[in-house]
């Protein structure tokens, strides 16, 4: 049984650890590096002072880790890692295999870094799975978060997941795009799904999802990918428009940055009256184009609490803390007891959106009008999530 979380969870208790083993390539790890507070890298983060290092890497550059990064620093504060000999950085990946596979092997060659984070880039990548098996070989400590390694062929290669369960996210927001269209008294067409890669963990779980969650009486029309070129995000869209037009009923975003590229070309073609638009995540342009009417549903991750449970698992892993290890993993060895699943919010424009809170299972959505959500970025100083 997966592990929901909701507010509650981003304000953890500050927990206390014993010391830690040295940086000499045996440790166990996390998620901290070098210098700063989180920056992209072109090779591997530098340590200073002697700190013992847990680094993340991301798949790529979006205001998506931004927020996540936010969650590291203070997690970070929250379990007292700089007192207990460690620093932590993201370290941004180009949503290249390549990239990621040569900054693994980077981390390979740096004893002080004792465990890495890792939003995979592609779930069914040998070499991927290959150098993360290779670093918990040296005794580094390896998890994977929002983006996970293909579980049924590499599940050994990492020890735990923290993050959506990308199905139910995907499935929640085909249930809020079915209400959408059913409100709009559309009862059959198609849709497209835009997404960084579409054979990417996150995205096909995601895809799967929505697929399920809009129902049968609604055709998969395509599955976009865009390998995170913001350009051709854009450019996908404009195409499926111009292939289906007239099937098309909606348009879903799987990754941040289709949300905005979506509702752009909507705007641009002037198509709004005829498509629904359904995406993932809460871009700063895309909580933009949905006070401007252009985005009729988010389903919003949350990033911040993925930072803070990476920088908590991570530290109790290095310090051999079963007992935090246990409060998160209750159902460690067990199926998908390895699996640490974050919250998701449903974020509409307002109350008279035709989807409801009755519509999903408040153990596992919370539902927020934009107003509330707005409110909520700011509590925690976020611009994104």
């Amino acid at each position: 049984m997966l592990r929901y979380i909701t507010l509650a969870g981003l304000m953890v208790l500050p927990l206390l650890f014993v010391g830690c083993g040295g940086g000499d390539g045996k440790g166990t790890g996390g998620n901290v590096g070098g210098r700063g507070t989180g920056t992209e890298t072109t090779a591997s983060p530098k340590t200073t002072a002697g700190k013992k290092r847990l680094i993340f890497l991301t798949n790529g550059d979006d205001p998506f880790w931004d927020t996540c990064n936010a969650g590291l620093q203070d997690g970070a504060k929250q379990m007292k890692l700089e007192a207990a000999g460690y620093s932590i950085v993201m370290d941004k990946g180009n949503f290249k295999i390549d990239g990621q596979i040569d900054k693994l092997r980077q981390y390979a060659t740096e004893p002080d870094i004792v465990g890495i984070a890792i939003s995979v880039v592609q779930a069914d990548n040998k070499t991927i799975a290959d150098e993360l098996k290779a670093l918990q070989a040296q005794g580094k400590k390896v998890i994977t978060v929002d983006g996970d390694l293909n579980r049924m062929r590499f599940r050994d290669s990492r020890t735990y997941y923290i993050g959506t369960d990308n199905f139910v996210g995907g499935k929640t927001l085909g249930t809020a795009l079915n209400k959408i269209l059913a409100g709009r008294q559309i009862s059959k067409g198609g849709y497209y799904q835009f997404a960084g890669f579409t054979d990417n963990d996150n995205a096909r779980s995601r895809m799967n999802g929505v697929q399920e969650g809009v129902g049968k009486d609604y055709e998969d029309l395509g599955r976009k990918p865009d390998q995170g070129d913001r350009n051709k995000a854009a450019d996908n869209v404009r195409t499926a428009l111009d292939n289906d037009e007239e099937k098309i009923t909606a348009l879903v975003g799987i990754w941040a940055y289709n949300a905005p590229a979506i509702a752009d070309v909507v705007s641009e073609r002037k198509v709004r009256s005829k498509v629904s638009v359904a995406t993932f995540d809460a871009a700063k342009d895309a909580i933009t184009a949905m006070s401007a009417g252009n985005i009729d549903v988010m389903v919003v991750q949350n990033p911040f609490d993925m930072g803070v449970q990476s920088v908590r698992l991570l530290k109790a892993m290095c310090e051999n803390d079963e007992k935090t290890v246990k409060e998160m993993f209750p159902n460690e060895g067990k199926e998908d007891g390895d699996v640490f699943t974050t919250g998701l919010r449903v974020v509409v424009p307002d109350d008279k959106s035709p989807v409801k809170a009755t519509d999903f299972d408040p153990q596992v959505v919370e539902f927020m009008t934009l107003e509330q959500f707005k409110l909520w970025l700011a509590k925690y100083k976020l611009v994104s999530s």
